[in-house]
C-alpha cells in the first residue's frame, strides 16, 4: 500500500493532466487513509512539490478527512500537527476545531493584537467604506453585523476582500440565505485634512459592498453616524469615485463614468484644488477633486502604510447574518 500510496504522490506532478487527475481520484478512492501522506505538500513551496494536487485531493475528501485531521492535532505525529490545523480550518472553518484548538486560535489573535506593529491597508482591494471612529457601534447597527470578533489587519483584509467572503447556507427555519464577511479597520487618526477630521475606521468586504451597494450603504451609515464615505479606485478601468452621504443623503460625489460626473457643491478641501486650476495650475480639477485617493486623504483616511501613532485599538471581523458566523466561513487566514 505504501508504495502505491507514494506512486500517486509523485503523480500528482506529472505533466500530464489526466495522470494527475488519475493520481487524485486513486488518492480520494483511499478516503482518510491518504490524510497522512498528503498532508505535508500542504502549502509546500517547493518548485516540483505536488502541493497543488494534494491540496486538491483534501479538498475533495471534505469532511471525510476532519476525524483523522482532529487525531493528527491531538496525538500527532508531531511534524504534522501544524498541517493538520491548517487543513481543517480550510475544509471546514473555525467549526471544525475541537475547543483546545480554537481557544489556542482566540490566544494566537490576543497576542499578535498586542503587538500588531505597523499596519497596511491595500488599495487594491478597491473599494471601502468610512465612519467616524467614535460611531462604531451605530455603524454595526446600520450595517446589520453580527458576531464581531477582534481582528489584526492582515486577517481582516484577507478575510473580507481575498479569501471566500460570502456564504450561503439555510438559516434557522430552512430558507436559503447568503452571509458575507465584513472588517471593521482600527481606528485611524486624521490630520492631513484642512482642518483635521478627527479618528475614522474603515469598513472593508468586497462581496458584501457590491451585492449590497456602496451608495446606499454610505447613506445608511450616515443616517445613524452622521457623516460615511464610499470610495472606489480602479485601476483596471482608470475609474475612480468618492461619496459623501450625510445625515442619509448625498452631499458630495464624484464618478469617472457618472453623468455628470460631479454632484453636489464642492467641498471645502476642493476649494483650493479648482482655485489653482483657473490659475493654470492642474486643470484636472477645474470642476473639483476626482481623485479618490486624495478625496479620502482629505476627509478620512486613504488606504496604505498607516504610521503607528495615528493607529488605536484593533479591528473588528464581522458577518452579516446572525445564522452564521464567522466560523462557518471555511479557508486557513493568516494572522
Amino acid at each position: 500500500m505504501s508504495d502505491a500510496v507514494d506512486a500517486l504522490i509523485r503523480d500528482l506532478s506529472d505533466r500530464d493532466r489526466e495522470v494527475r487527475r488519475a493520481a487524485e481520484d486513486g488518492l480520494v478512492a483511499l478516503g482518510a487513509r491518504s490524510v497522512d501522506r498528503l498532508l505535508p505538500y500542504v502549502r509546500d513551496e517547493r518548485r516540483d512539490s505536488p502541493r497543488f494536487g494534494a491540496e486538491s485531493v483534501l479538498k475533495r475528501l471534505g469532511d471525510q478527512a476532519l476525524p483523522r485531521l482532529r487525531e493528527i492535532r491531538r496525538h500527532g505525529p508531531g511534524h504534522l500537527r501544524g498541517k493538520a490545523l491548517e487543513a481543517l480550518v480550510e475544509l471546514g472553518g473555525a467549526e471544525a476545531l475541537d475547543d483546545a484548538d480554537r481557544r489556542a486560535v482566540e490566544r494566537l489573535v490576543r497576542i499578535k493584537l498586542l503587538d500588531e506593529g505597523r499596519v497596511e491597508l491595500p488599495l487594491d482591494a478597491g473599494r471601502w467604506l468610512a465612519f467616524p471612529a467614535d460611531r462604531l457601534d451605530d455603524a454595526v447597527s446600520a450595517l446589520g453585523l453580527h458576531d464581531l470578533r477582534p481582528a489584526t489587519v492582515v486577517t481582516g483584509v484577507e478575510a473580507a476582500t481575498r479569501a471566500a467572503d460570502s456564504l450561503e447556507f439555510e438559516d434557522s427555519r430552512g430558507e436559503k440565505q447568503t452571509a458575507y464577511r465584513v472588517f471593521i479597520t482600527p481606528e485611524f487618526d486624521n490630520w492631513r485634512g484642512d482642518p483635521p477630521t478627527g479618528k475614522w475606521r474603515l469598513v472593508w468586504g468586497n462581496a458584501f459592498v457590491d451585492e449590497c451597494d456602496g451608495f446606499l450603504l454610505a447613506d445608511r451609515l450616515s443616517e445613524r453616524c452622521g457623516e460615511a464615505h464610499f470610495y472606489v479606485i480602479d485601476p483596471y478601468h482608470s475609474g475612480s469615485l468618492w461619496y459623501v452621504a450625510r445625515d442619509g443623503r448625498r452631499v458630495r460625489s464624484y464618478g469617472t463614468y457618472d453623468y455628470p460626473e460631479f454632484r453636489g457643491e464642492p467641498l471645502p478641501f476642493e476649494v483650493s484644488y479648482i482655485e489653482d486650476a483657473a490659475n493654470g495650475i492642474d486643470e484636472e480639477y477645474a470642476e473639483g477633486v476626482s481623485d479618490a485617493g486624495i478625496a479620502a486623504d482629505h476627509l478620512s483616511v486613504e488606504p496604505g502604510p498607516m504610521p503607528i501613532e495615528d493607529t488605536h485599538g484593533h479591528g473588528w471581523l464581522a458577518t452579516t447574518h446572525p445564522d452564521a458566523p464567522n466560523a462557518r466561513f471555511k479557508g486557513a487566514l493568516p494572522i
